[in-house]
């Protein structure tokens, strides 16, 4: 899987969380934070997704 690795984007993730949660920019910001926000959120559990079916298929190899 390519793109930002799964610090990257929960940095990127903190940043628009913190964003909402300050809640003092304007709307059209805060709209974009939120979908940036809920954005970055899909792309993290894809990794996790993708770290823990690696995980698993390394498990089963060790237990060979």
């Amino acid at each position: 899987m390519s793109g930002p690795d799964l610090d990257e984007l929960l940095a990127e993730l903190e940043k628009s969380i913190a964003k909402l949660a300050v809640g003092t920019a304007p709307l059209d910001q805060l709209i974009t934070a939120h979908q940036r926000a809920i954005s970055l959120l899909a792309q993290a559990q894809a990794r996790l997704a993708d770290l823990k079916s690696r995980a698993e298929q390394a498990a089963e190899l060790l237990t060979e």
